[in-house]
């Protein structure tokens, strides 16, 4: 796999590296358990021997004021790094075989030594090895276009043996997961909204119009960054669109409440959706406006010092940073969403809120005019 994405050039892949090591060197004691059990002796007590011998055996322990220590006893340094050393390892056991006398047989009287290589380290993910081919992403291109480039590519590989998958990990499985709990989050935000709204006006259409002017403000997002030519960040995007939700509803609220008002005292129809949207459009606009201009600075990076500023009145103004890097994407979505919906609400909610009422009136006629006639055409009883 690495080979055949390394032939294919992929515009934007530094270099790609493989955290698989094959070629460590490794010293294997192979034991003939046959012969052991011969003798007497068991792989365990074996193994015990042989680590006790290279790695030392904890006899007993130096205590002072501050600190105790473990007395390790061992091979010299000469003699546990010498493979034939170890060959010579005599093994001391109690064989009960012979009536628990105590014998020592050497390592190398049903052991084999071997020089072999194997993996540098295993690595497991959910309990399955994982072998991870990973790459910087070069400057100028756009991570997300890359690593869809490369699993693209991956997919085309038909070398893949059975049992084994391919999948991209790193910041594309991070975004995954956060877009994963970003909708969950406007998910529950969308439900307490509409329960709320549920309960204040007791209708579900006024509840579906005012709703849909979340739709308006996503578009509006989606509008913005394309003509613009942003980049979208998942987190602090979807952050965006989860807080726009909870302003251009209020929008909403202040238009139908008002209508409804409107109509209480008297007015039809007609008059009070126009009369609504000439009171309300101040309040909306400016409330728009004021929220848009407060998140300009934040959107482009202005940065001011006010210590220089009264102390040597010089306020060191600049633009950019790395605070717009983080903080940029969200402004932009508040800017871009409540500035197309501020808009886009003052029109299409009075004409929803007329074409809900013409419809609920007409249905109402309908279900008036079928009562009448089954009246008409129920028989008389004597």
């Amino acid at each position: 796999m690495k080979r055949y994405l390394d032939s294919l050039q992929i515009p934007g892949v530094e270099e790609l590296k493989s955290d698989l090591q094959l070629n460590k060197p490794e010293i294997a004691i192979e034991i003939d358990r046959e012969r052991a059990n011969r003798e007497g002796i068991s792989t365990g007590q074996i193994g015990s021997e042989i680590r006790s011998a290279v790695f030392g055996k904890e006899v007993s322990r130096y205590r002072d004021e501050n600190d105790d220590y473990p007395i390790m006893i061992r091979y010299e340094e000469t003699q546990r790094n010498n493979i034939e050393e170890l060959k010579n390892l005599m093994i001391t056991y109690r064989d009960m075989n012979m009536g628990g006398l105590i014998r020592q047989v050497p390592l190398s009287a049903f052991a084999d030594v071997k020089y072999t290589s194997t993996y540098a380290g295993i690595k497991r993910k959910n309990q399955k090895r994982v072998v991870t081919l990973s790459s910087n992403v070069l400057s100028g291109y756009n991570e997300n276009a890359v690593a869809s480039e490369v699993m693209r590519e991956s997919a085309a590989y038909n070398n893949i043996p059975n049992g084994v998958s391919v999948n991209l990990a790193g910041q594309k499985e991070e975004q995954i997961e956060t877009m994963q709990f970003l909708f969950s989050a406007l998910k529950i935000a969308l439900a307490l909204i509409i329960l709320i709204l549920i309960t204040q006006f007791n209708s579900i259409g006024r509840t579906a119009i005012i709703l849909s002017e979340i739709i308006f403000s996503i578009i509006g997002v989606l509008l913005g960054q394309a003509i613009f030519g942003m980049d979208i960040s998942i987190v602090m995007t979807g952050v965006g669109i989860v807080a726009l939700a909870g302003i251009v509803v209020r929008n909403g609220i202040l238009l139908v409440e008002f209508t409804d008002i409107l109509r209480e005292r008297g007015h039809n129809l007609h008059d009070a959706i126009v009369e609504a949207g000439r009171v309300r459009m101040t309040p909306v606009l400016l409330t728009a406006t004021a929220t848009i201009l407060g998140m300009i600075p934040l959107a482009i990076g202005f940065n001011i010092d006010f210590q220089t500023m009264f102390t040597e009145l010089n306020p060191k103004i600049h633009f950019g940073g790395d605070s717009v890097a983080f903080w940029g994407p969200l402004a932009w979505t508040i800017v871009f969403g409540l500035g197309f919906a501020t808009f886009i609400t003052l029109i299409l909610v009075p004409v929803m809120y007329q074409l809900s009422e013409n419809t609920k009136a007409r249905l109402m006629r309908l279900v008036r005019g079928k009562k009448q006639n089954d009246d008409q055409t129920l028989p008389d009883h004597v």
